[in-house]
């Protein structure tokens, strides 16, 4: 009958002591990375079975990590996704994990159909970046065959671990330096429950507001683009008989596309109108002048999904929640003091 192998074993032919070898296959720290991976190699070696060395050499293998885009989030100009999946991409060889993109189209999260990373059990954990449609997340957590997390987007119905930016309060700090810049007739541009963080946005400006005492006018909260195709460029915005001195727009790109509308109504930006967007992220050469925004930390937000769902590979019962990552306004061109303080939105 062959010698089962104990940890004292495997310490005496390396000449270290019993709990280095304990620390190096639970993952513990105070190993060096060199050292841990020669425990481990020669536990394995040697036939040492347990499931700290199962799960020692499982979290040393490098791990197959499916991106899934929703295909209406990768329109011509709006390539804040694609910039996104770029960052998470480079996160993960970092990590010595591969990535495989994988854009859904719409015809495939009305009709519920898993997506092939998942269907062919191709990768080992999902980061789905962009919300889908409500009832084709739910299909994807019900299969649960691998972890996923929710990057840029929550929902609270499919209890999914998600990373997202600071909307709320990034739109809050805006319309409060749109306010300390003079202004006090200010509209908000965006397709409330369109996504997630468009609402959130809404609701920090929404918050600014009321903390000046101003009421929210509902001709002053303007769609920024079709329901169905989630299209921007060629959305006709309705703009209201009264002007605002200033918008606080959803995203940078609704930001650009309201400026020349705005331009072609014979509106000077910011002369006579400001704006205000969000992301800090726009599609080179597509406006002329620089927009003032919040600037969403995207390689803070990529960093801790790889790092959570490469937790959450290792660990089945590993939960994080909801994890916002702050980012910071930056002051461009497209503000100036209102020249007009007085409001009739009281």
């Amino acid at each position: 009958m062959a010698k089962k192998i104990r940890l004292a074993d495997i310490a005496k032919r390396l000449n270290v002591s019993t709990v280095t070898v304990s620390k190096a296959l639970s993952g513990q720290k105070g190993v060096s990375e060199e050292k841990r991976i020669q425990i481990i190699n020669l536990a394995a070696e040697l036939g040492y079975k347990s499931d700290l060395l199962a799960g020692s050499i499982n979290k040393n293998k490098s791990k197959d990590i499916g991106i899934i885009v929703p295909g209406r989030y990768f329109g011509k100009y709006d390539s804040f996704y694609w910039m996104m999946y770029q960052e998470v991409a480079t996160r993960a060889v970092q990590e010595k994990c591969f990535t495989m993109l994988e854009v859904i189209s719409t015809d495939d999260e009305e009709k519920q159909e898993l997506p092939r990373l998942i269907k062919e059990k191709k990768v080992d954990g999902v980061i789905l970046i962009g919300r889908p449609y409500s009832g084709y997340l739910r299909k994807i957590r019900e299969d649960g065959s691998v972890p996923i997390i929710c990057l840029d987007f929550f929902d609270d119905f499919s209890n999914c671990d998600s990373v997202i930016s600071d909307s709320f309060y990034g739109t809050y700090m805006l319309t409060n330096y749109l306010f300390s810049m003079g202004h006090e007739d200010i509209a908000y541009v965006g397709t409330l429950l369109y996504t997630g963080s468009i609402t959130d946005r809404y609701f920090g400006y929404c918050k600014s507001m009321m903390e000046h005492g101003k009421k929210i006018r509902q001709e002053w909260v303007l769609d920024d683009r079709d329901w169905e195709t989630g299209d921007v460029a060629s959305f006709d915005v309705k703009f209201p008989e009264e002007m605002p001195t200033a918008f606080v727009c959803n995203c940078d790109l609704t930001a650009n596309y309201l400026i020349k509308r705005l331009r072609m109504k014979n509106y000077r930006v910011p002369e006579d109108i400001s704006v205000v967007g969000f992301d800090n992220f726009i599609y080179p050469g597509l406006c002329d002048i620089g927009i003032t925004t919040y600037d969403v930390n995207v390689k803070e937000m990529a960093r801790i999904s790889i790092d959570v769902l490469l937790k959450k590979i290792a660990h089945t019962n590993y939960r994080s929640g909801v994890r916002v990552v702050e980012g910071e306004i930056v002051y461009k061109e497209s503000v100036c003091r209102n020249s007009k303080p007085g409001s009739s939105s009281i």
